[in-house]
């Protein structure tokens, strides 16, 4: 998630009610199915680019809650009818409380979570967090609220704070701060295993950045994506330690299924095995329990270090490569190859003799399905370039913009229980402007079913799926919170 730096607190709550029910819109492939038929419903304008991240949706009542950057406000709209539609980093709903994560300006300063009642917009408690709380959710109890404080750098990199994750208990408002000073000195053992630590003069502590938070089912365990560095840590919520940090490792495009589209110059939109690897760099990720077994689900979307005072960034076509793993006669720097594809410096000298033996891209243009111990139970290979090809050419990797940088960049999840017998999961796809529709009730063979896109809506940030029983429609939705275009759309089932 991206994130202004000029949010000030407290945060206005302004009532939308602005609607469009018009006719210009596209379900993509719709699936004959009886439970699972997602159709467009009405389409909400939040305001500008950066108007619309994140929603959360309270049931007691019938809100819908955006964050909106663009005027440093938390959007709120009456969905109670959704014929007469009513409509700033994150927002989270639990028991007719709302909370929102904060940041501070500058962001490398402390940050705040606000909660509020979500009946009459009055604030309850606000919390101060460490730097750059980027996103916020409450456990499924409701007793806590946990915060991922992402402790990006300045612009020059010369203030770069710990990344940390908050646990607030709201049963005696205290709040435990906890960060990776602990994991300090196992940073070979990690990297070894396909982590990241490569921010310059930087310990595991300091580069560190939380980015996203998963909770179990049972509300004692956190999992928490650590993006930039290729990895998920786990948080012991009883206990209020970090108990593990798990490396995802890379993905091999040299395979059969892994094919990918790495150039924006070659002309055509082609999926090709690469002698390259992709590192899998998720933004969000969220947690199911099907059949008893609670599974991490990740969107690879990538993620770079690209500042004024260190970059990681470079295209192939500027490395120096090793002749032996990449041999001249194959022209693999050739714009029309590999020679666009955007990679990473920091690792793939593996003998350090100062050219490259591996080549290492932003993100497995993918999702992905984990133990909850991080171990791979499935990935998707390349089924969002393959069904995005195939129905919407013309939306590919954003018309083909894309292909050298990281994809279409899934990068926003949700998971809707349809009766206990169906797992529908949800991609949005940020540059292809789409979100994919599978099944997963077999994890390990998830089906895609449809694809959702709406005329005018870009950059799905936040995905929410408000199941029928607190729906106010009686049928199950699909909220889409649409960053560029400052717009909220929302999907009903139609069966």
């Amino acid at each position: 998630m991206k994130n202004s730096s000029k949010l000030i607190m407290p945060f206005c709550l302004i009532l939308v009610m602005t609607c469009s029910n018009d006719d210009d819109r596209v379900t993509q492939n719709p699936i004959v199915d009886s439970t699972v038929n997602f159709q467009f419903k009405t389409s909400i304008n939040i305001g500008g680019e950066g108007a619309s991240e994140i929603s959360a949706y309270d049931p007691i009542s019938k809100k819908l809650f955006t964050v909106n950057v663009e005027s440093n406000q938390i959007s709120v709209t009456d969905i109670s009818d959704l014929n007469a539609f009513g409509t700033p980093n994150s927002v989270s709903i639990n028991k007719g409380r709302l909370a929102v994560a904060v940041e501070a300006e500058p962001k490398q300063n402390p940050g705040k979570i606000l909660v509020y009642n979500t009946l009459d917009n009055t604030i309850l408690n606000q919390f101060t967090v460490c730097a750059l709380p980027d996103m916020v959710t409450f456990t499924n109890d409701g007793n806590l609220i946990i915060s991922a404080n992402e402790g990006e750098p300045n612009d020059d990199y010369t203030n770069d704070p710990k990344g940390t994750i908050s646990i607030i208990d709201l049963s005696d408002t205290s709040v435990i701060t906890l960060d990776f000073s602990s994991f300090n000195g196992q940073e070979s053992s990690l990297e070894n295993q396909g982590f990241r630590v490569f921010g310059p003069n930087a310990n595991l502590a300091q580069d560190v950045e939380p980015e996203y938070v998963a909770i179990s089912s049972d509300s004692k365990t956190a999992w928490v994506s650590l993006q930039e560095n290729n990895g998920i840590a786990e948080v012991n919520l009883v206990t209020k330690t970090i108990t593990n940090i798990y490396p995802l490792g890379y993905k091999d495009y040299s395979i059969a299924g892994n094919a990918i589209d790495a150039s924006d110059r070659d002309g055509v939109k082609e999926l090709k095995n690469w002698p390259v690897y992709g590192m899998f760099q998720p933004d969000a990720i969220v947690t199911v329990s099907i059949n008893g077994i609670d599974h991490i689900i990740s969107a690879n979307e990538g993620d770079t270090r690209d500042y004024v005072g260190f970059s990681e960034e470079e295209r192939v076509d500027d490395l120096v490569l090793d002749e032996t793993a990449f041999p001249v006669s194959e022209d693999y720097q050739d714009e029309i190859n590999i020679g666009r594809l955007k990679t990473t410096t920091t690792i793939g000298d593996i003998d350090n003799d100062g050219d490259y033996d591996v080549v290492y891209s932003y993100g497995a243009r993918s999702f992905s399905i984990w133990s909850t111990s991080g171990s791979l139970v499935y990935d998707s290979g390349n089924s969002i370039a393959t069904e995005t090809l195939n129905a919407t050419p013309d939306r590919f990797n954003d018309n083909d913009a894309r292909s050298d940088d990281k994809g279409a960049e899934p990068e926003s999840l949700e998971v809707l229980n349809i009766g206990n017998e169906r797992y529908i999961l949800f991609v949005g796809l940020e540059r292809n402007d789409q979100v994919l529709v599978y099944d997963i009730t077999n994890p390990m063979a998830p089906q895609f079913l449809n694809i959702l896109s709406h005329t005018g809506d870009k950059g799905p940030e936040g995905l929410l799926a408000i199941n029928a029983e607190d729906s106010p429609s009686g049928k199950a939705l699909l909220v889409v919170s649409n960053e560029y275009s400052g717009t909220v759309t929302i999907y009903e089932n139609g069966q």
